[in-house]
């Protein structure tokens, strides 16, 4: 296991070099030692250091927030479905932050990242509100498409009405343009600690995956280790919104490749979560600036059509996976 960890933290290492040395503007190693090391040196390092750097960590702490955000959905619900762009926790956040734009246009970025928290739990307690009574898979994920599109009609309607359409348009567009260094120091915090959290109750969430009726015959407490799973899985989520917007399908294809390359103990499941989707998010984003350069493609197209017909291959197949 040892083994698998470091070549996937050798990958995502190289991988993030990458994301940080290759644009539109041409780099060298040297250039980006000058950035970590002296960002005024010059222009190109005062690019880096303000545009490539914090828009790479972006990507590294979504991705891992999404990532084991998903992989804790799918073990808590033993839905191999589940995702945080599928049943309503991004969507709920990206209405949160319509709300937001439209009657206090002064808020503080703290006091929108809190908002999109609100959001979030908003949106997944509705999705599970309606699927509740049949806690099947694809009741879910209906209930979560019906929820998730409601939200975004209703974000739709406020920014229509208040005219802030185009700054939720912007901020929710689902990319890692414009990140700031203040940003960062803001949400990354939250992610952190969440992750710490999550990889802390990763024995209690396999158990859980297991059933419920196992969970409780070793003493699990069940109402306990939910709530704390689905608190971590709200800072997740919602401080992933707030920093680059809606990406759907990351929580959902991450957990699964994991599996199969780690099995099903959570204790593995959810780090190495964290490094393939921080490297799954890199790699997505570089292609994004680089497709058509200089003129750069919306990360949430390209992680589209990379995640789509992997759902599609996972309905179709129709297997329990977790």
């Amino acid at each position: 296991m040892l083994k698998k960890f470091s070549l996937a933290f050798i990958v995502f290492i190289a991988t993030f070099i990458g994301a940080i040395v290759v644009g539109a503007a041409e780099t060298t190693m040297k250039d980006v030692w000058l950035a970590v090391t002296a960002p005024k040196t010059n222009e190109v390092a005062t690019m880096i250091y303000e545009v490539r750097l914090p828009r790479g960590v972006a990507a590294v702490v979504v991705g891992a927030a999404l990532a084991v955000a998903g992989a804790i959905m799918q073990g808590m619900t033993r839905n191999p479905l589940a995702d945080p762009g599928l049943i309503g926790l991004t969507a709920g956040a990206n209405a949160a932050l319509a709300v937001m734009f439209a009657f206090f246009p002064s808020a503080t970025y703290m006091q929108t990242v809190f908002a999109c928290f609100v959001g979030a739990a908003f949106g997944s307690l509705l999705v599970f509100g309606i699927g509740a009574k049949q806690f099947s898979p694809f009741r879910i994920v209906l209930a979560g498409a019906a929820i998730s599109t409601f939200l975004y009609a209703v974000a739709e309607g406020i920014g229509l009405i208040y005219k802030v359409s185009k700054d939720v348009s912007m901020w929710t567009a689902g990319g890692m343009m414009g990140t700031t260094w203040h940003e960062l120091k803001i949400v990354t915090p939250f992610i952190c600690f969440a992750l710490l959290f999550a990889f802390w109750q990763s024995r209690q969430l396999t158990i859980l995956s297991m059933s419920e009726e196992v969970a409780v015959g070793l003493g699990q407490q069940l109402t306990r280790v939910k709530t704390i799973l689905f608190f971590i899985v709200i800072v997740l989520a919602g401080a992933s919104v707030a920093l680059v917007g809606n990406l759907a399908f990351v929580g959902f294809m991450i957990p699964h490749l994991v599996r199969s390359f780690v099995g099903t103990d959570y204790r593995f499941i959810l780090p190495m979560s964290a490094i393939g989707g921080a490297t799954f998010m890199l790699f997505a984003d570089t292609i994004a600036r680089m497709i058509h350069a200089p003129y750069e493609t919306p990360v949430v197209a390209v992680v589209a059509v990379m995640g789509l017909p992997f759902f599609l291959f996972i309905v179709r197949k129709g297997e329990k996976m977790l």
